[in-house]
């Protein structure tokens, strides 16, 4: 194993990175395989698959901005 005193800081930004990264996704791909599951039950075209995507970027970024854009200041 290794000495967890011994880990480089340079990797621990990285790891935000991905998941800033996996948030992102995760919102876009949710909210839109929403919005297409509801295009697929009520017959329209890709109405709501736009907005699904649309408001699943939105999330995604609201999403990030509160677990990593407060700064560490320590407020709520």
């Amino acid at each position: 194993m290794t000495d967890p005193s011994r880990r480089d800081p340079g990797w621990e930004g990285l790891g935000i990175g991905w998941a800033v990264v996996s948030t992102l996704v995760a919102g876009f791909v949710t909210l839109g395989g929403l919005g297409y599951l509801a295009d697929h039950l009520f017959g329209t075209g890709k109405v709501f698959t736009s907005i699904g995507f649309v408001l699943g970027a939105a999330a995604g970024i609201y999403l990030v901005y509160l677990r990593y854009g407060r700064g560490d200041g320590g407020e709520v």
